[in-house]
C-alpha cells in the first residue's frame, strides 16, 4: 500500500512538473506493477492450496438448524425504459439482480456471480422454489474440490441458505448464503447468491414460471432517484383537469301582477257571486 501511494504521488508530481506524456508513462508503470502483484498473489494461493490436504466432509451431511428468517426488502430503483413487470433481470457485470415492478421501478438486490470461467448468459424460467433446500454437489464440483459430501440437508450449514429458486433444468440457482461476506463478489460456480434476508423476500414475490434474463451487462439506465421523465408519466407536472362549469338555473317567469280594486257586489266575478248566492238556494 505504501509503495502504491508513493507511485501515485509520483504520477501527480510528474504531471505537474514534466508533462502529461511522462505522467502517462508512470501511470502505466503503476498499472503494470499492480497486475504483477495480483498474479504473484494468485500463484502463492495456488501453491498453498496444492500443499494443503483437502477437508473431508461426511458423505451425508446434516445442514443444521433452520431458523425463521424475516424478509428484508432491498432499495427500489428506477429504469429509464419499460421492462416486463414481474420478471427478473441479472446484471452480471454490476452484480445486481432486479425484480421488475410497475411504473419502470424495480427492487435491486446485491448478488454474487460466477467467478472467471463460470459466468453465463441466457434466459430461463423459475422451475421450482424451495425453502431450506438440500444440496447435491455435481460430479464436476467433486473433481474440483475433493472431499465434498454427496448431499447436504437444508440448514445453516448448507451453502445454499434459506431459499433456492431453480432455473429451468440447469444446475444453476438463485439462492441464499450463510456467509454474507460472499455477496457482491465473483466467487461462485455459476449460481447467484443473495443474503438470506433478501432471498426470503425475493422468494415471497417471485413465482414458478417467472422469466429470468441473465445479462453480461444491463444496457438500460438505472437511477436511485425518479427520473424527470417519470414525473410527467405520473402527472406531477400536468395541469389539473378543468372543473365542469355549473349550469345556470333558468330564471323563473314572473307571474303578471294582479291589481285589485274595491269591488261592489255588482262588480264581482260570476263564480264568486255564485258562491255567495249559494246559501240562498237552500230550502
Amino acid at each position: 500500500m505504501e509503495l502504491r501511494a508513493t507511485c501515485l504521488a509520483l504520477v501527480v508530481y510528474v504531471a505537474l512538473i514534466a508533462g502529461p506524456a511522462e505522467a502517462q508513462f508512470v501511470s502505466d508503470s503503476v498499472a503494470e506493477h499492480d497486475a504483477q502483484m495480483k498474479e504473484a498473489e494468485r500463484v502463492e494461493r495456488e501453491a498453498r492450496r496444492a500443499t494443503s490436504e483437502p477437508v473431508v466432509y461426511p458423505k451425508h451431511m446434516d445442514g443444521g438448524e433452520r431458523p425463521d428468517i424475516a424478509p428484508a426488502a432491498p432499495p427500489v430503483v428506477y429504469f429509464d425504459r419499460s421492462e416486463e413487470v414481474g420478471s427478473i433481470i441479472i446484471d452480471t457485470q454490476s452484480r445486481k439482480l432486479y425484480f421488475v415492478l410497475p411504473n419502470k421501478q424495480a427492487y435491486e438486490y446485491p448478488i454474487s456471480v460466477g467467478r472467471e470461467g463460470f459466468t453465463w448468459t441466457g434466459t430461463q424460467r423459475i422451475s421450482r422454489i424451495a425453502s431450506w433446500p438440500s444440496w447435491t454437489p455435481p460430479p464436476e464440483m467433486h473433481e474440483r474440490v475433493p472431499g465434498l459430501p454427496l448431499t447436504v440437508s437444508g440448514g445453516l450449514k448448507n451453502p445454499q441458505g434459506a431459499r433456492a429458486l431453480y432455473l429451468g433444468s440447469t444446475v444453476y440457482r438463485i439462492h441464499g448464503t450463510n456467509n454474507d461476506r460472499t455477496v457482491g463478489r465473483a466467487n461462485s460456480s455459476g449460481c447467484f447468491r443473495l443474503t438470506n434476508e433478501h432471498i426470503v423476500h425475493l422468494a415471497s414475490i417471485a413465482k414458478v414460471g417467472t422469466k429470468v434474463s441473465v445479462l453480461q451487462a444491463y444496457t438500460g439506465g438505472v437511477s436511485e432517484t425518479m427520473p424527470l421523465s417519470s414525473l410527467f408519466d405520473f402527472g406531477f407536472f400536468s395541469s389539473p383537469p378543468a372543473k365542469p362549469k355549473a349550469k345556470k338555473r333558468a330564471a323563473a317567469k314572473k307571474k303578471p301582477a294582479v291589481t285589485t280594486t274595491a269591488a261592489t257586489p255588482t262588480a264581482m266575478q260570476p263564480a264568486a257571486a255564485g258562491a255567495a248566492a249559494a246559501p240562498a238556494l237552500k230550502k
